[in-house]
């Protein structure tokens, strides 16, 4: 299987899966205690089915929009994830290409393997910093105060992570950062050599935006679920996040939100944006799916606010659901994540054109010319 041969996210997800030692690729595609609201999160987009409209003479399509004052060319979003360079040497630099290539909005985690410093001077397209809030006030200052110097256009506190969520494929595995080779899994990284070479080509582990700050997880191995746990800040609060706003001084989205009570809180402490999201499934399982909450969050605060539907995201027609039911635009993790793993740079960018493509396509069958065309009403739920 090459990349010509990838024409979905699953068939990115089955390249991935040859290509990776099974710890690594079992992080990525792997969630919380059953794996249900990961399975969920996608199978909710099938509660409904699209109506389209015929004879609507649409020959040219529009797919840009606005999300917290960023203009982008297509209405998703790479979510920030963690850890790039251990997936492909590429890592958050081609990811990052291939957003603004793509001219799209590309976000770079507190736990990102390139820094800060590095993303601003490459990286022309609209760029969002995620940020987790740890117990070291300075360490969290600090990752702001560089954001602000690099002239980041949006800053995003995801919220979901007191405490991290019970990831059993990690535990099975042995699965930390930075790799911790076990008898369990060394076989794993001997018959996939061409990672291990990749993985010296990029100069070994680094998490720059945590250098001076913390060593667990950078050069002492810890599990990601360890390392919310002992390194987040679990006193976090609605007054805290306010001052974060307050401070940073830009736009900022909280990306974790699930109820219409917090999503209001959200509105009133100046937020400019919300990600519905329960991080991949990753965290609470038998939680909600996003899209299965978006209507009403949406109903309640998508007029004062812009709505962000995060995570599941497999196909074009998932977008355009979405869109229909008043996001402003989508995000997603996993679907251009197994592309990096499967093809770096490349691959990412072909993730996007196959979603693009859909997406024109989709407008078209749909009678839609431009995303304030998706109404509600485009939508039936069984």
């Amino acid at each position: 299987m090459k990349l010509k041969d990838c024409h979905s996210t699953y068939d990115f997800r089955e390249l991935a899966r040859r290509k990776l030692p099974s710890p690594i690729f079992h992080y990525i595609d792997g969630a919380a205690d059953d794996e249900m609201t990961c399975r969920r999160n996608t199978e909710a987009f099938n509660s409904c089915d699209l109506v389209p409209s015929v004879l609507a003479g649409v020959e040219e399509v529009d797919l840009s929009t606005t999300v917290v004052g960023q203009k982008i060319s297509m209405p998703l979003l790479l979510s920030p994830t963690a850890l790039q360079r251990l997936f492909h040497f590429h890592g958050e630099m081609g990811v990052g290409k291939a957003a603004e290539k793509f001219g799209t909005m590309f976000g770079l985690s507190s736990l990102g393997t390139a820094s800060i410093e590095q993303i601003s001077a490459a990286i022309h397209t609209p760029k969002m910093f995620q940020l987790y809030v740890h117990k070291d006030k300075g360490l969290t200052r600090n990752m702001i105060d560089r954001c602000k110097n690099a002239d980041f256009d949006v800053l995003t506190i995801t919220v979901d992570t007191s405490v991290g969520g019970n990831r059993e494929r990690d535990l099975a595995t042995g699965f930390t950062v930075p790799i911790r080779f076990t008898l369990k899994s060394l076989l794993s990284y001997v018959i996939h050599p061409l990672w291990g070479i990749n993985y010296l080509r990029c100069g070994g582990f680094h998490l720059p935006q945590l250098e001076g700050y913390v060593k667990e997880g950078s050069s002492i191995p810890l599990s990601v679920a360890n390392y919310f746990n002992t390194m987040l800040d679990q006193s976090m609060n609605w007054q805290a996040a306010e001052e974060i706003i307050q401070y940073w001084g830009k736009p900022l989205i909280l990306k974790g939100i699930m109820s219409v009570e917090d999503a209001r809180r959200a509105v009133d402490i100046g937020a400019a944006g919300i990600m519905v999201s329960n991080h991949g499934g990753r965290q609470l399982d038998g939680s909600r799916s996003p899209f299965d909450q978006l209507a009403e969050i949406v109903d309640a605060v998508g007029d004062r606010i812009d709505v962000i539907c995060d995570g599941g995201i497999r196909r074009g027609t998932h977008i355009l659901k979405a869109l229909s039911l008043g996001a402003k635009a989508c995000s997603g993790g996993r679907l251009y994540l197994y592309a990096l793993a499967a093809a770096g740079q490349p691959g990412v960018e072909r993730a996007l054109q196959n979603l693009q493509n859909e997406l024109i396509r989709d407008m078209k069958l749909m009678g839609c010319r431009s995303i304030s065309d998706l109404k509600p009403s485009n939508l039936r739920f069984r």
